[in-house]
């Protein structure tokens, strides 16, 4: 018998590094074992890789001792092949699971997979040259089969240059919470071809890392801070019958101290009014929430407790509505309405001791000139040294008086309350406007301007005296509280109310 069995045999496991391999993959397998981690899989496929690779290589024994000469070389070189790769594998696992970690060195995933990647091609280039193959005739011969296969890989080599380009300059991180288009999560693995971001629904979706490199990518969370705050905002709609100050300040100061779960007390609540709807106003809610996981309940919970102080406060969520008023349309209904509002007006006048002097005829005639003026806080109802032709009276509401002096610092005279007006002087001498005076809060007013008292004055023309003793009064007493005394302890100087008749019939044209 030409090829003897045993020594065929002996031949094809002891003749090359066969043995040595698969203890060396066998020794690997034994220390990687117990050190358990996401691995150990991996480990078990591989000692049972090389084990079938061993079984193989008696039937590349057997084809050879039958004859078989050169299909048995070719199958011993692809299980010896298989051997290595094996190794390779392992020892890729020894040291960045094993060895790297204990030496508090965190590698990017990706770069194991690069470096045992080349191992794997160097590894067959070994093989090739042990087995006859000239290296260097493969490199020359083969520039257009390479160039080919860059082309058809384009998309694999941009996912393994989008992996090594994210680990590099550390856009995304293992354990980053990102959102990309509608898929939201958390990265779990950055691999070679894929970055793998695990979602609130427990589902894994598998990203190719060159979407990555092309798209957007939202990142949650202040990295530079160590902190994962994300703003979140909450949108609702309230009806106009509740004032928009009103509605912003319950919601935020019910959120604010409401001990709600995930709810950050680091950062401060706001409420805004986003736009007016039909028969609504539009608000958003924007709050900052801990941990960017639980979102959805973090929300529910916060709009219960938007939901609870809006009805504490008598007011309901609103929803578009649009409301149509069938009138019969006669004269009886439209004086009795008219009669309500000027009513109202003529109250307005009446607190106004500036008017007391009037008849009852030319204060409605006055009050028919009284304009509608609401403000905002923080609006300036009026500026120092405006020339503006004008009186308010404050209906509901408060206003503060501001003075600046000459060294542009602004000092507070007064705090005006409904029922107080302002701007006498503007009207009836046309001077301009002596201080200013801000809205602290929303404030309503009526203004009048000149054109309301010209028509009864030019009739009687006997008001200017009226008038100008009730301004010289008010002129005391605005100059005492912008000095620090009190306004009632002197009379006007004599003179004043003189004066001021003079300026009256001036400005509007009585002599």
């Amino acid at each position: 018998m030409d090829n003897p069995l045993l020594p065929t045999l002996a031949a094809f496991y002891t003749g090359d590094e066969t043995l040595h391999l698969f203890f060396a993959t066998l020794v690997l397998g034994l220390v990687l074992l117990p050190a358990g981690g996401d691995g150990r899989t991996v480990v078990r496929q591989t000692l049972v890789f090389s084990v079938l690779c061993l079984l193989g290589n008696l039937g590349a024994a057997l084809l050879a001792a039958s004859g078989a000469a050169r299909p048995a070389a070719v199958l011993h070189g692809i299980l010896l092949l298989g051997l290595g790769i094996g190794v390779i594998r392992l020892v890729g696992l020894l040291v960045f699971r094993v060895l790297l970690p204990r030496l508090h060195i965190a590698p990017p995933r990706i770069l194991e997979d690069i470096v045992v990647i080349i191992g794997y091609v160097a590894w067959g280039l070994i093989r090739l040259s042990q087995s006859g193959v000239e290296l260097s005739s493969i490199v020359t011969t083969s520039a257009v089969i390479t160039a080919v296969i860059a082309f058809s890989m384009q998309d694999t080599l941009g996912n393994i240059l989008g992996g090594l380009a994210l680990q590099l300059d550390s856009s995304i991180q293992i354990g980053d919470w990102v959102k990309i288009d509608d898929v939201s999560g958390q990265v779990t693995d950055i691999r070679w071809r894929y970055t793998a971001i695990r979602t609130r629904n427990g589902e894994t979706v598998v990203v190719p890392n060159s979407l990555l490199m092309k798209g957007k990518v939202w990142v949650i969370g202040d990295r530079e801070q160590g902190t994962r705050l994300w703003r979140r905002t909450l949108h609702f709609n309230v009806g106009y019958v509740a004032q928009p100050a009103r509605v912003v300040a319950t919601v935020e100061l019910a959120v604010r101290e409401a001990n709600i779960p995930n709810v950050s007390r680091e950062r401060p609540v706001s409420c805004v009014l986003m736009e007016f709807g039909p028969g609504y106003g539009h608000y958003a809610l924007r709050y900052w929430m801990d941990d960017p996981a639980p979102d959805d309940p973090t929300d529910s919970a916060v709009r219960s407790h938007i939901y609870a102080a809006l009805r504490r406060s008598g007011w309901r969520l609103a929803l578009p509505e649009e409301m149509r008023y069938l009138v019969k349309d006669n004269a009886a209904l439209r004086s009795a309405t008219k009669s309500r509002e000027l009513q109202h007006r003529i109250d307005a006048l009446r607190s106004v001791s500036l008017f007391a002097q009037l008849t009852d005829e030319e204060c409605g005639r006055v009050a028919e000139h009284l304009v509608y003026a609401p403000f905002a806080a923080g609006d300036v109802l009026t500026r120092q040294g405006a020339i503006a032709h004008w009186l308010y009276i404050i209906l509901a509401g408060e206003a503060e008086v501001v003075r600046r002096n000459g060294d542009g610092e602004e000092h507070a005279l007064a705090r005006l309350k409904p029922g107080d007006f302002f701007g006498e002087m503007g009207l009836l001498t046309g001077e301009p406007r002596t201080a200013s005076v801000h809205a602290v809060t929303d404030v309503e007013c009526y203004r009048l301007d000149k054109t309301g008292l010209a028509e009864i004055m030019a009739d009687r023309p006997a008001i200017a005296e009226e008038l100008s003793a009730v301004l010289a009064a008010r002129s005391q007493q605005n100059e005492a509280a912008s000095t620090g005394g009190d306004p009632r302890r002197k009379a006007p100087p004599a003179g004043l109310g003189g004066a001021i008749v003079g300026r009256i019939r001036s400005f509007f044209n009585l002599e």
